[in-house]
């Protein structure tokens, strides 16, 4: 077995330390159900971490405090965005506040994006 890269060290210790809206879409995504998406949590791809990403289909879902706003953050999303829409993944970002509002409808956005990014047809929405 090879030793874990300093980016999987880092995104192992993130694992333990999810922010609240991270939280609750961690809690909502992590059974691996018939039909849905699944999607890893704090997964190292080369120097990034995701937030949240579905392999098959190549989403990488970001939960964005208000600190991705401001300072150097901004440029440094865009080169993180560029390097991995360059691999062909396509990143989304969602605003904290948006799943702190509303995570049931956040889960059900990202497994639908999900979906539709594997070419799946649209599911009636579950009651």
């Amino acid at each position: 077995m090879r030793s874990p890269t300093p980016t999987h060290a880092f995104a192992r210790k993130l694992r333990g330390e999810l922010s609240l809206p991270e939280k609750l879409i961690w809690v909502r995504i992590r059974r691996r159900e018939p039909g849905r998406p699944v999607f890893r949590r704090q997964h190292p791809i080369r120097p990034y971490v995701l937030d949240f990403y579905c392999a098959p289909a190549r989403l990488c879902v970001e939960i964005d405090g208000q600190g991705h706003g401001f300072g150097d953050r901004p440029p440094r999303d865009d080169r993180r965005d560029a390097f991995l829409a360059a691999a062909g993944i396509q990143v989304v970002r969602i605003p904290a506040s948006t799943v702190l509002d509303d995570p049931e409808a956040v889960v059900e956005w990202m497994w639908e994006m999900a979906r539709e990014r594997l070419g799946e047809p649209p599911r009636a929405p579950s009651v």
